[in-house]
């Protein structure tokens, strides 16, 4: 074969290549796509797991790489469990995309044109969505729409949310001079709102930061976002400054979802972020009740879990701003019914937070309360939810004087119905004073412990099952003389003595030991430079009742010394001692007298070993 004829073949096979390649280009920009209709309807029931059915698919254009279709009367059935009616229902849609993505598998619109649509989106209690999303966990902000023109006529969104409590129907609307907009009504938790969404057209907008205005506006609830997303509509990266108004926390946390909880009237503002999925909140400030608070929280997904770090700082806390007014009602019932408790009745049940773990570095400046002066001052603690499992450690409490220092933990990850709580805490340095006890005619200084561990749905209820112990001790102190004689019995001393005198307090010693809920007191000591105290008895929770007999002796020869004992009884928020008739009777002061005169009033206390028992109560 010559040169020149291999040099002909050649050719001819490049001409017929080009000419293959020619027509399949042509092909390409004249491509019939509503040939495509029952392929797409195929596809479509698959991905939704309902029939989709298409009344027509038609290119508008015709011919180039740049096609216009157009869709007509859409129809996507509901979900069985979602109600009656369709999910999606939709006139007509235009669409301009270029056909070299779809080259490599991807479809990106350029102009979408909707006409006649409506949507009805249900979340149901257990938070089964009817639009069968893909998890969103794998996307990328570059997936989203970038759309270089946007119109939309005649179309409604209706949202019913059976988790959160929320309903809206809104209307939305695009076109080029007006831009994008959406204005409804609806409710969040039964507070009704007004709903509005506001941006400019995203012909306008396209290649550049999107700017954007969305409200939520009611007497109950008022909440503005206003900023920029990358591209327009596209929420996956975004940022923008917030501000939101509530008569109560869990209003904001109905929109917001974050897992907070009920409280007083708040307002808040922030400067958030949303990129790589990462929504993060920086220059946060708000105000619960008379209570404020700055900080920064970040929330992140990673391995299927949601990711929370936190920076709280208050500037005051009222205890009773967390709470609201409903729940302080409740309480307040409940006291009237069961009387006042020391514990309190603060739900810790986390058996909720099932995908969330955190870590929060919180301070509070300081407390303050409704109901009189906070003997705690400040609090600062570390806190770590892991798998939940919720870990304050370290804990410091600040007290007018002393400090309270441990940890507590709150441990559901068994499944278990309720959680176990596990409270590790130490008081050092306090004084009775400090503690609102005596008013300064009662001093001391004070230390105190408590190691206990229990299972239930509130503080109290665990607390009221819990196995461990309890210390107290004060010491190096004075009461009035009149008291420390009464405690040794001495009737005639306690009668006699001047009102201005005092006595030393050598120690003050309680230890209870938990067992189930049911604690055993001992040791239980008052020693005194003139006397002395013993109790035995028991403390039972969660009604905190007290059971403690009381006996006393003097320490040197007594006036009058009163045989028998007394009883320490009720709780431990409202204490009584109950001194029996047979001590008060005419017949044993007489016999008191009778010991007096002869020299026999029985045995002198000594002096309490108060370093040996004050290790013991506290470890």
């Amino acid at each position: 074969m010559t040169t020149g004829s291999r040099i002909n073949r050649w050719q001819w096979l490049l001409a017929g290549l080009g000419l293959i390649v020619a027509a399949l280009m042509l092909l390409l920009a004249m491509f019939p796509w509503g040939f495509l209709k029952g392929r797409v309807e195929a596809a479509l029931s698959k991905e939704i797991g309902r029939p989709v059915t298409i009344a027509d698919i038609d290119r508008v254009d015709t011919i180039g790489f740049t096609p216009t279709i157009a869709v007509r009367g859409v129809r996507v059935p509901q979900a069985d469990w979602a109600g009656t009616g369709d999910f999606a229902t939709l006139r007509e849609a235009r669409v301009t995309f270029s056909v070299w993505p779809l080259l490599t598998g991807s479809f990106r619109p350029r102009d979408v044109t909707l006409d006649g649509l409506r949507l009805v989106l249900v979340r149901d209690r257990d938070k089964r969505v009817n639009w069968g999303l893909p998890d969103k966990q794998d996307r990328s902000p570059g997936d989203g729409p970038d759309l270089a023109g946007l119109s939309v006529r005649d179309s409604v969104i209706v949202y019913r949310d059976a988790a959160q409590g929320r309903d809206a129907t809104v209307a939305f609307a695009a076109d080029p001079v007006h831009g994008v907009r959406a204005t409804g009504t609806g409710h969040v938790r039964e507070a009704a709102v007004r709903i509005g969404l506001r941006g400019p057209s995203v012909a306008q907008a396209h290649g550049r930061p999107w700017p954007f205005t969305a409200v939520i506006d009611g007497d109950a609830l008022s909440m503005t976002a206003k900023g920029t997303m990358d591209r327009p509509l596209d929420t996956s990266a975004m940022t923008l400054d917030v501000t939101a108004r509530a008569n109560d926390l869990k209003l904001i946390d109905a929109v917001i979802e974050a897992g907070l909880f009920r409280t007083q009237p708040v307002s808040l503002s922030a400067h958030v972020t949303h990129a790589d999925d990462v929504w993060t909140a920086t220059a946060m400030r708000a105000t619960i009740g008379r209570s404020d608070l700055t900080g920064s929280v970040k929330v992140a997904k990673a391995d299927g879990r949601t990711k929370v770090t936190a920076r709280v700082a208050f500037g005051q806390l009222d205890f009773a701003d967390l709470s609201s007014d409903e729940a302080m009602a409740e309480g307040r019932a409940k006291e009237a019914r069961i009387g006042p408790r020391l514990v309190p009745d603060t739900r810790i049940d986390i058996s909720k937070i099932k995908r969330t773990d955190a870590t929060m570095d919180f301070t509070v400046g300081r407390i303050v309360s409704r109901d009189g002066p906070s003997p705690i001052r400040a609090v600062r603690g570390h806190a770590v939810l892991d798998n939940r499992r919720l870990t304050i450690s370290p804990l410091t409490m600040a007290l007018k004087q002393g400090t309270i220092t441990g940890s507590v933990r709150i441990d559901q990850r068994s499944g278990a119905a309720n959680p176990m709580l596990t409270v590790a805490l130490r008081l050092r340095d306090g004084s009775v004073t400090a503690m609102g006890g005596g008013g300064g005619d009662f001093t001391g200084n004070v230390d105190a412990s408590a190691r206990l561990t229990g299972r239930g749905e509130t503080i109290r209820a665990a607390i009221g099952r819990s196995t461990g112990t309890l210390g107290f001790v004060a010491r190096d102190g004075m009461l009035p003389a009149r008291i420390a004689a009464a405690l040794g019995f001495d009737a005639g001393r306690a009668l006699l003595t001047d009102s201005e005198d005092h006595a030393g307090l050598r120690c003050v010693i309680v230890g209870v030991t938990m067992r189930g809920g049911r604690g055993r007191v001992d040791p239980f000591v008052i020693d005194t430079t003139q006397s002395q105290l013993r109790g035995t008895g028991q403390v039972v929770f969660p009604d905190e009742r007290i059971a403690v007999t009381l006996t006393g002796a003097p320490k040197r020869d007594s006036v009058l010394r009163l045989p028998g004992s007394a009883t320490l009884s009720g709780t431990l928020q409202q204490p009584n001692l109950v001194i029996p008739p047979v001590v008060k009777s005419v017949g044993n002061i007489f016999k008191a007298i009778g010991r007096a005169i002869t020299g026999k009033q029985g045995p002198t206390a000594s002096d309490a070993n108060c370093g040996a028992l004050a290790g013991r109560v506290l470890g």
